[in-house]
């Protein structure tokens, strides 16, 4: 799987670009602030439908179009994947309602056919490789559920749709829960939403715990390939539903239980839902389910994201990203594209060359840095190298000196 060609327009730096990007490794050459991270979150965009960067779509619109009164973002790319070419392609921009407020609206097409976001995401599958993926071990419990459901999303077109019917159904929720507690009224009007909750909410548990599972042996196996056979590494999923985790326990395959088991869950998380419902009313607030899941990071027995230093953090997300790789290349049977943003200057020596040589058989890499010493000359003199300035992309020919230090 590859990108075969990205077009941009208003998306963060870009206001326009058109580029052809060959099956091959590539390397982004340029200083900080150049549109580097810009290309990679395009792309990683057009896998998930959403930006990995920020919770608000807005901001990946082009200062230049907000001002000029015509605030909208464009972006495609022509993807090849088993063999076969694909246009992905998603629209955003802002309109001013007639009360004056605004609203993004965000279309996704398939080629000539516009879809929802659930049968868009996947199309291309990704791995994103970020300096700040440190915050995965150590960083609010939000951020791990966030990366679970990108992943869940990209291989899983149905842990979408239900992800969003669990979100919608909260966000309802929610607001009458507020509702009840600012003007009163029969609770028995939550019951539509939780059932929904409740449906979709089992399911998004069971998804994550199957996933973690699959991913722990590989997981463990990288971890203990970087560190010398030093310490182990494991994924501990604590699910909200204290149920999902007993029944995941004793029933192995969740998804593939039988009608009965899963009832017993639904009717388990609907009884949680009526306990909490008077402090959730109080609050205003849905106080229970996958929205409360917690992953943690255990290595030797010790919690990495409280008692790990730096370097344990960093090679634990290395683990975890390369592991991630392999799974969906098991799942999908295709190899993700890979980006890279200048994580290779948060690697040492030893784990850099591990880095660089796991990602030789890979389809597309495409690896951004500002420094392109930290890249070895055998890695450099097979790939296929860009420089970014400003917003501008331009292939830097093998003849020229990348290091600017010329010949």
């Amino acid at each position: 799987m590859y990108v075969k060609s990205l077009s941009l327009r208003q998306f963060r730096t870009y206001s326009r670009l058109e580029i052809d990007l060959p099956a091959a490794s590539i390397l982004l050459l340029g200083a900080n602030a150049q549109g580097k991270t810009s290309l990679l979150e395009a792309i990683a965009f057009l896998s998930l439908g959403a930006s990995p960067l920020t919770s608000t779509d807005r901001q990946v619109i082009h200062w230049a179009a907000t001002e000029s009164g015509m605030p909208y973002a464009h972006l495609q790319a022509e993807i090849v994947r088993g063999g076969e070419t694909e246009t992905l392609t998603i629209a955003l921009e802002r309109r001013t309602l007639a009360n004056g407020q605004e609203r993004l609206e965000k279309r996704f097409r398939i080629g000539q056919r516009n879809v929802r976001r659930a049968e868009f995401t996947g199309r291309l599958n990704v791995v994103l490789f970020l300096p700040q993926d440190l915050s995965l071990v150590y960083g609010p419990p939000a951020e791990r559920r966030r990366y679970l459901n990108g992943l869940l999303a990209q291989a899983h077109p149905t842990y979408a749709e239900v992800h969003t019917i669990y979100s919608q159904a909260m966000a309802r929720r929610n607001a009458l829960l507020r509702h009840l507690r600012d003007h009163g009224g029969d609770p028995r009007q939550l019951i539509p939403y939780e059932e929904r909750l409740v449906r979709a909410g089992v399911t998004i548990s069971l998804y994550r715990k199957r996933l973690i599972e699959a991913m722990e042996p590989t997981i463990d196996r990288l971890h203990r390939e970087l560190t010398g056979d030093e310490a182990w590494l494991r994924l501990e999923y604590r699910p909200n539903l204290d149920e999902v985790h007993q029944f995941e326990n004793s029933q192995g395959e969740a998804l593939s239980a039988s009608a009965t088991d899963i009832e017993a869950l639904y009717e388990a998380y609907r009884q949680r839902l009526l306990e909490t419902r008077p402090r959730e009313i109080a609050r205003g607030v849905t106080l229970v389910g996958p929205h409360r899941d917690e992953v943690r990071f255990i290595s030797n027995g010790r919690d990495l994201g409280i008692y790990g230093s730096r370097g344990q953090q960093r090679t634990a997300v290395l683990a975890l990203h390369l592991a991630e790789l392999a799974w969906l290349q098991q799942i999908t049977g295709e190899s993700p594209v890979l980006l890279l943003d200048e994580v290779l200057a948060e690697l040492d020596h030893a784990r850099r060359s591990y880095l660089l040589r796991a990602l030789q058989d890979i389809e597309q890499t495409i690896l951004a840095t500002t420094d392109v010493e930290l890249v070895p000359h055998s890695y450099r003199d097979q790939a296929t190298i860009f420089s970014v300035s400003a917003g501008l992309i331009q292939r830097i020919s093998p003849e020229d000196d990348p290091t600017g230090n010329g010949a």
